[in-house]
């Protein structure tokens, strides 16, 4: 496929990307040369090919869901400007 550079003008307005007029011809070309690229994957037959998010095959790891404090709640609540009964207390604020 091959930009002219009308279609580069009018896609850098649809952006809205300010390109001058001396710029067009080289981003014709290069943006030609892009779309060959695409042509070229496009012929490759990947019918066969699985999908896939990453090249190296990785099963995720499972554990356990259990809540836990992480055993360091007296070490948090000494940060605490006030505590009672395990919790952070705070002043009432709605009466």
């Amino acid at each position: 496929m091959s930009l002219d550079k009308a279609t580069v003008a009018r896609i850098a307005a649809l952006a809205r990307i300010r390109v001058a007029e001396d710029e067009l011809d080289g981003l014709a070309r290069e943006l030609s040369n892009i779309l060959g690229w695409i042509e070229q994957l496009d012929a490759v037959d990947t019918s066969g090919v699985p999908p896939m998010s990453r090249a190296a095959d990785q099963k995720l790891r499972w554990r356990e869901d259990v809540v836990d404090d992480g055993g360091i709640g007296e070490k948090i609540l000494a940060n605490a400007p006030a505590a009672k009964d395990g919790f952070f207390t705070v002043p009432k604020v709605i009466e």
